[in-house]
């Protein structure tokens, strides 16, 4: 069956979607009194006003039952705030699980509150915000109804408090921190989760099917009742650094440097903001992980500076990590991870009318001579919101080279579509199509995708079709391989049984990925057989069974003087996976890929260990090892990772991470100390080092301290 004829089948299907129940309803009621914000919910009158909602409903682990403990949720607002307020009832209060308190946390593996407002109340957008008993603050955007981007941080506050029947919580939530229709009476999406970990119990207010996360809005309940009067909102995010470094194999200068600079965010009106950024940096924001590359392929580093973070989703067209027409790395990240100072830049993002989003990106960065010219980034971006997850959009990405390095008629232009359909309650089909425009560059620079899914409770089933062109070419995109035709589909099963004993699930499935050049030669094939055995406890293991394909075109060096030759190399691998319950103290994973390997044999370990006491030390101590023979050549690789954190308060931290790659011969260290204010704003004491082994020598390649002050500043209020 070819991937249309696939396709079609999924978009029949979809139309027998099963009935939902109908979702509830909250009002927000007025605020008489400001609550005290300190965790106290039951005994503070201040909320003694507010209608109070109970009624969860289990998604894990026994599907549609009621939840094992009960939650109050009282929601009130004033002119300038929302209020929250939680009392999570707990028959054993003693047995609560607290993970850990450092802010966005992931709050899977820990008891922990969350909720979701979808403040244009579309189905498809929204903000999330949660905590745990330590009061940890977690907070993202979602888009789509399914992309959630955990970077963002927003200005809010939480407190919490633990006694004898439980834990209760208390939210703050300044209506500037959140984007909304331009109306005197709002009507918003929302829903709440509730995990409770010792159980592994996941339940919702606005009940779910199980094949849904929180993220699905379409199926949230109403708030009603919001009063809320425009914003007027000018927030500066100031900052001053001082930095020592020694750079160079001899390290024999060391340099002290001091810079300012700084962000402005203006809301122009409550659902579009302008944000204007000056000698834009970075030093809080951690290293990225290393990683070994044994294939011939571009390695994907994730974003991680704050700035470009902010509404990432909304400029995300592509095929994520594979052929994406922006990716905010290519602004201010040069060859080899040189930085690139950006003298500035400014985005307007937000929406406007019904259901037209826009985004426009403009980036200036600075000329670093014999490394790379000055350059302009530019993108825009336009999407129009449709009912049932549906949408229609349009991007356009711009590099300009300018100044006296720049090559003449230097410049590099994508443009694209993409369209969302959605497909009764349990489907949608996406589809994008882009070409690039290249000085001097001839041939043909298009790429395309199709790819619908299918969700039902007890399965999933998916399929898609991409093709990248020779001389596609978007150089402020990602492409992790060029000249590509990919097809992928899987069947992906859930069982659960009232008798499965210890058993929670059981998910057998079946996924293929082809990639081939367009002559029909095959690059790579996966076929990958697995069952996922999740137990009651917490623990899982997987039994994985892959049958690849490698077709190598040229020849490639896969290890210091070890060469791939041409061909074409079939083989079988194991793949299992194991982990103990991730929420206990201390936990164990073990990740492993037994076969062969480019015409020989790989044996791939992974194993992981981590250890936390209470909710203030966590650590985790990762080994990643190849031991590869192959008819040209043996090799071993070991990559060591080490991550340890202390949180004094949910809002001050120290945390480092250490690092060493045989292959690469490097050791890394960043060590980091945070004290932080609004917004992710505040103290960052951070010290880097990183050092190159030849030979038996140790030479010190770069090594930083730096101390960087930020502070937000509301004008207005």
């Amino acid at each position: 069956m070819n991937g249309t004829a696939y396709i079609l089948m999924l978009y029949l299907w979809a139309q027998a979607g099963a009935a939902t129940p109908p979702a509830p309803a909250a009002q927000a009621g007025r605020a008489t009194a400001i609550p005290a914000l300190d965790g106290e919910v039951q005994n503070d009158p201040a909320w003694a006003q507010a209608p109070v909602l109970t009624g969860f409903w289990q998604v894990k682990p026994t599907e549609g039952a009621a939840a094992s403990e009960n939650t109050e949720i009282r929601i009130m607002h004033n002119a300038d705030t929302l209020y929250v307020g939680v009392v999570n009832y707990d028959r054993t209060p003693l047995e609560i699980v607290t993970t850990d308190a450092r802010r966005d946390v992931s709050l899977e593996q820990t008891d922990s509150f969350l909720m979701i407002l979808d403040t244009y109340h579309d189905g498809q957008n929204g903000f999330v915000f949660g905590t745990n008993p330590a009061g940890a603050e977690y907070d993202g955007q979602v888009t789509e109804e399914g992309t959630f981007n955990a970077n963002w941080n927003g200005s809010w506050e939480v407190r919490t408090r633990t006694s004898e029947i439980g834990w209760s919580a208390e939210f703050a939530i300044p209506f500037r921190t959140l984007r909304y229709p331009s109306r005197d009476v709002q009507t918003w999406g929302v829903n709440f989760q509730r995990n409770i970990r010792r159980h592994n119990e996941t339940s919702f207010w606005a009940p779910l099917p199980r094949q849904y996360n929180l993220y699905r809005l379409s199926l949230a309940g109403d708030l009603t009742g919001l009063e809320i009067p425009p914003p007027r909102n000018l927030q500066l995010m100031p900052y001053v650094l001082g930095e020592s470094r020694q750079r160079g194999a001899e390290a024999a200068g060391t340099r002290t440097l001091g810079t300012y600079g700084g962000d402005i965010k203006y809301t122009l009106t409550p659902s579009l903001a302008l944000d204007i950024t000056m000698n834009t940096d970075f030093a809080q924001v951690e290293v990225d992980d290393q990683q070994i590359n044994l294939d011939r392929f571009s390695l994907f580093f994730p974003e991680k500076r704050p700035f470009f973070l902010e509404n990432s989703g909304l400029f995300s067209v592509g095929i994520s990590r594979e052929a994406e027409l922006f990716f905010s790395r290519r602004i201010g990240i040069g060859p080899n991870g040189r930085e690139i100072p950006i003298a500035g830049g400014g985005r307007l993002s937000g929406r406007i009318g019904r259901g037209f989003d826009v985004g426009l990106l403009s980036i200036q960065t600075e000329e670093v001579p014999g490394v790379a010219p000055s350059n302009n980034f530019a993108v825009a971006r336009l999407r129009r919101e449709m009912p049932n997850r549906s949408s229609i959009g349009a991007i356009f990405v711009n590099r300009q080279a300018r100044g006296d390095f720049a090559r003449p008629n230097d410049h590099n232009r994508s443009y694209g579509a993409d369209g969302r359909l959605g497909v009764g309650r349990n489907g949608i089909v996406t589809a994008f199509v882009a070409r690039t425009s290249t000085p001097g560059v001839t041939g043909k620079d298009y790429a395309y995708e199709l790819t619908s899914i299918y969700t039902r409770p007890s399965y999933r089933l998916a399929a898609g079709f991409a093709d990248v062109a020779d001389n596609f070419n978007p150089e402020v995109g990602f492409l992790s391989r060029g000249a590509f035709r990919k097809f992928n589909a899987q069947m992906f099963t859930f069982l659960r049984r009232a008798n499965f004993g210890s058993f929670q699930e059981l998910r057998p499935h079946v996924l293929y990925t082809g990639y081939w050049n367009h002559a029909g030669f095959q690059l790579t094939g996966n076929l990958h057989m697995d069952s996922h055995f999740e137990l009651k406890s917490g623990h899982e293991f997987h039994t994985g069974v892959n049958v690849t394909r490698q077709g190598v075109t040229a020849p490639f060096a896969i290890f210091p003087g070890v060469i791939v030759p041409p061909g074409t190399y079939d083989h079988v691998e194991a793949q299992p996976v194991f982990f103990t319950n991730q929420g206990a103290p201390l936990s164990f994973q073990f990740n492993g890929v037994f076969g062969g390997f480019f015409g020989g044999t790989r044996k791939q370990v992974q194993p992981q260990i981590r250890l936390r006491v209470g909710d203030t030390f966590n650590s985790q101590f990762t080994l990643t090892r190849n031991n590869i023979d192959l008819p040209w050549g043996s090799f071993v690789t070991n990559l060591w990772s080490s991550r340890l954190s202390y949180s004094f308060t949910p809002r001050i931290f120290l945390q480092g991470l250490i690092q060493y790659n045989d292959r690469a011969r490097i050791w890394s260290s960043n060590v980091r100390f945070g004290l932080l204010g609004e917004a992710n704003t505040g103290l960052f004491v951070v010290y880097n080092d990183t050092q190159g082994l030849t030979g038996s020598d140790l030479l010190r390649a770069d090594r930083s301290l730096t101390v960087k002050l930020s502070r937000m500043f509301n004008v207005f209020n």
